[in-house]
């Protein structure tokens, strides 16, 4: 029986940046990446030894992740929530980790396989085999977001490094 993850789930659960403004590598799933139904970008960056996925773009501005289970998170933006959570390489073009879905405030184990470049296949499962997913193509970084604060960096322009301390470990999502 295959779990079928809503549009915006992927969405939200979707992950990966770029570390620079240089063309991606066929085994590197860092950049900008356009979910099944273009209601987000996600953008794949590099921190240390896993890839963290946050949204740098959202066809409706405003977003607040309202589901979470934390009360004290369900008023902060869309924009720049970490959706793709400590993905570890599994195999050459593949990563392991988490994702977040904010339709229903979960997190569920998921996996990315990078297909070609400009394809990566994003699959989140619930107790191990109840699993769906979708295909993510690789986007236009989106540029100025519009977003951001200024205590917060803007996802869709801000450097690795700042993208990275902004999903440090041990911070809730």
């Amino acid at each position: 029986m295959r779990y079928r993850l809503p549009a915006f789930v992927a969405a939200t659960l979707a992950f990966a940046v770029p570390a620079c403004s240089a063309p991606a590598l066929a085994q590197d799933a860092t950049g900008e990446w356009l979910v099944k139904d273009r209601t987000a970008k996600i953008r794949i960056v590099n921190c240390g030894d896993a890839l963290w996925g946050v949204v740098s773009w959202e066809k409706t501005p405003g977003g607040r992740d309202q589901n979470n289970p934390k009360a004290s998170l369900r008023n902060r933006p869309i924009l720049g929530m970490p959706i793709l959570i400590n993905m570890r390489p599994d195999e050459p073009g593949k990563w392991e980790g988490n994702i977040y879905n904010s339709e229903d405030g979960k997190t569920y184990d998921s996996s990315i396989t990078l297909h070609g470049g400009n394809v990566l296949e994003v699959e989140g499962c619930v107790m191990g085999f109840l699993c769906g997913g979708e295909n993510w193509t690789r986007a236009q970084p989106s540029g100025q977001s519009g977003g951001a604060s200024a205590a917060t960096p803007d996802p869709a322009t801000a450097p690795a490094s700042a993208i990275c301390a902004s999903v440090g470990a041990g911070r809730p999502h």
